[in-house]
């Protein structure tokens, strides 16, 4: 509700009034604000045991980035303040009631939060408590199915060799998190992230091939190629058959300090005979196809569908900041695209160029760096499907992936030689 009013505060000759203008009353029949610009009441169940569960508290941890998720089991109304002496910002969930599990204060320290601590401020309401250190910005959005909150809280410290914190056992490696020395263009990392994985499948093609076995096979080719032929540190996501939640794959490569990421996924339509290779930056939708080509990998291990407006005016808002980064990923977007586009055509007929597009993906949302998400082929389509299975056609997109980096870096180096 606060996110909609913002939108028409600030900015009322956007091109999103309208849709904010329109979402506000719907939201007031919904949960009745004391006011037109209060977030959302607090209304106790006639059960409480039938109260939405504030079930966990996750965090990623480093000197310059840290990022916390709370997670609840329903869909919850939340409003935010921050508050000073001492700083600290609070985050109201109303309706809802707190796990018997967390108990203690989660103590961070890593020079952005000092701790995080929840407790049932009502009988219907949780109040979770970040307590501020030194911080430069902050952004809270929701995701949806499961619900959870997720706060990015932005510094800026210099404190060398300092532990990173939160990566789950799945995500952690026995890498420092300091960065190495960087080469002569300033890029010297890159994360590669092979979509899905894990209970998340993703698509499926007739045939049974998965779209998370296929990506990881690719990814890791991409990979040796990085190594092998680079001075360029190359880190993936995942490197097995594992779940990862959307939310952590962004973090991975902030934490890392990344200076690219590359998330690499096959494509899937309900046309089958839907064919060719896509290459996606975030950005607001244009068409249907981008938008639905969003909702689909926004959906990664979850049962339910999600709604590809529902977070929109938010993530616009949490990545409005990023202007410069968001320009740079459609740049490396153009360039890997036509390299996927030139160096699989040497070897494959018919394949078709559906150009480089924009939409809200939540993998993507507050990357440090330039970012991108290919749709390597249609996974749907029977021969792209027979296409995967083939290696020799892995290791040209592979191939290609890796010559449209060389040639990104190549293009940042000439204009960093120009400056």
């Amino acid at each position: 509700y606060s996110s909609y009013n913002a939108v028409i505060d600030n900015y009322p000759a956007g091109d999103m009034v309208r849709q904010a203008k329109t979402k506000l009353p719907e939201l007031s029949k919904l949960y009745n604000p004391p006011d037109n610009k209060s977030p959302i009441a607090s209304h106790l169940s006639p059960d409480g045991d039938n109260l939405p569960v504030v079930s966990g508290i996750r965090y990623w941890s480093s000197p310059e980035y840290t990022r916390i998720v709370i997670d609840v089991d329903s869909t919850v109304i939340y409003k935010q303040e921050n508050l000073k002496n001492p700083d600290r910002l609070f985050i109201d969930i109303h309706n809802s009631k707190l796990s018997s599990e967390i108990k203690e204060p989660i103590s961070i320290n890593d020079g952005l939060l000092k701790n995080v601590r929840a407790g049932q401020n009502q009988k219907d309401l949780v109040r979770v408590v970040l307590e501020l250190d030194s911080i430069s910005s902050y952004s809270i959005i929701n995701l949806n199915n499961p619900f959870r909150i997720v706060i990015d809280v932005d510094g800026s410290l210099k404190k060398d060799g300092q532990e990173v914190k939160g990566l789950s056992k799945a995500t952690q490696t026995t890498e420092s998190i300091n960065p190495q020395p960087p080469s002569f263009n300033n890029i010297s990392r890159i994360v590669i992230d092979p979509g899905h994985g894990g209970k998340d499948s993703g698509a499926i093609g007739k045939r049974g091939l998965m779209e998370k076995t296929v990506v990881l096979d690719i990814a890791k080719r991409l990979k040796a190629l990085i190594e092998k032929n680079t001075n360029y540190k190359a880190i993936l996501t995942r490197e097995t058959d594992i779940f990862i939640p959307l939310e952590e794959r962004t973090v991975i490569a902030n934490i890392k300090k990344a200076d690219l990421f590359i998330s690499i996924h096959a494509n899937a339509s309900r046309k089958r005979d839907a064919i060719g290779i896509e290459t996606y930056f975030q950005g607001i939708p244009r068409t249907d196809e981008e938008r639905e080509t969003a909702a689909r990998e926004n959906m990664s291990g979850m049962e339910d569908r999600l709604s590809g407006d529902d977070n929109l005016l938010e993530f616009i808002l949490a990545d409005m900041r990023n202007t410069h980064k968001i320009n740079e990923s459609s740049q490396l977007a153009g360039v890997i695209q036509d390299s996927l586009i030139k160096g699989v055509s040497l070897k494959y007929d018919d394949i078709k160029n559906l150009g480089v597009k924009q939409a809200m993906f939540y993998v993507l949302h507050k990357a440090k760096m330039p970012s991108i998400l290919i749709e390597t082929s249609f996974i749907s389509n029977p021969r792209e499907e027979k296409r995967f299975r083939d290696y020799g056609y892995r290791d040209q997109i592979a191939l290609s992936i890796y010559n449209g980096i060389k040639t990104y870096i190549e293009k940042t180096m000439i204009a960093y030689r120009t400056e």
